[in-house]
């Protein structure tokens, strides 16, 4: 299986910066099941790593990803599974959000191009986000007749508040431009077109200059504070995602998204 993810480290003050890059190559990255696997390690791969205080997680330089790959083989075979093995499968997102918020050290993704779906899911796991000045971020899954999920409700919550996470996530085909994320606190920073990374090191080196255990540990503290009751709501949506896959309007709106047409809904 082909690397999608590459990991640098030792990088900015006293090699305390690391960049893990995700980028397929096609302009789209989106991410397919085996995607969602490497990410998942990668976050992984720091646990025990005392030397790297900040990560940045780069995508592609015209995507930082499409969202959920629909065309995956992988990914389509879901729609035979029984719902036991439906439920097994859907893990590997919510996996994967988890090991990125998990760790220790602080993250910075960097967004070029555009940022949809499951990028979504993943940038908001993150502690920072940088957006270029031309991006635009978008939340499809209800205009493809799915919940949003991977445990991401609860984290655009406390980064947005209650109405503008409904307007995102509900507008399914709105796309909310960089002006708009930086406004809503859905992003930190916007910089020009192709500086994403080069704004992500500064901040980096920022961090990377603070004492290292009393950064981790105040990470873990917010954090906890943060989303100490996301796991009451977060740990439904797999199994809503699993009931809204099995219903006529989830299929209506994959057929439309494939076939290049508006969907057609009818509440069943």
């Amino acid at each position: 299986m082909a690397d999608m993810v590459t990991i640098e480290k030792g990088l900015g003050i006293d090699g305390r910066v690391a960049v893990v890059r995700f980028d397929r190559g096609d302009g789209l990255n989106a991410l397919s099941p085996e995607a969602l696997r490497q990410l998942t390690d990668a976050a992984r791969s720091f646990e025990d790593d005392a030397q790297t205080s900040v990560v940045v997680l780069s995508g592609g330089p015209k995507a930082f990803s499409a969202g959920f790959d629909l065309k995956d083989a992988e990914g389509r075979s879901r729609a035979t599974m029984d719902l036991g093995a439906l439920r097994r499968h859907l893990k590997l997102g919510p996996r994967l959000t988890r090991a990125w918020q998990d760790m220790e050290q602080i993250t910075i993704g960097t967004i070029e191009g555009f940022c949809v779906g499951g990028g979504v899911a993943l940038a908001v796991a993150l502690d920072f986000r940088i957006m270029s000045r031309d991006a635009h971020i978008r939340v499809p899954e209800i205009g493809l007749g799915m919940n949003m999920s991977w445990q991401s409700v609860p984290r655009m919550l406390a980064l947005m508040g209650p109405a503008r996470t409904k307007q995102a996530v509900i507008l399914a085909d709105d796309r909310i431009s960089a002006a708009e994320a930086r406004e809503w606190r859905l992003v930190e920073q916007v910089v020009d077109a192709g500086a994403t990374l080069d704004a992500a090191m500064v901040l980096a080196n920022k961090i990377a200059a603070q004492p290292p255990m009393s950064v981790a540990m105040t990470k873990l503290t917010v954090n906890r504070l943060a989303h100490a009751l996301d796991d009451l709501a977060g740990h439904m949506d797999l199994d809503q995602f699993a009931l809204a896959s099995l219903s006529e309007d989830h299929k209506e709106g994959v057929a439309a998204f494939l076939e290049r047409r508006k969907p057609r809904f009818k509440g069943r």
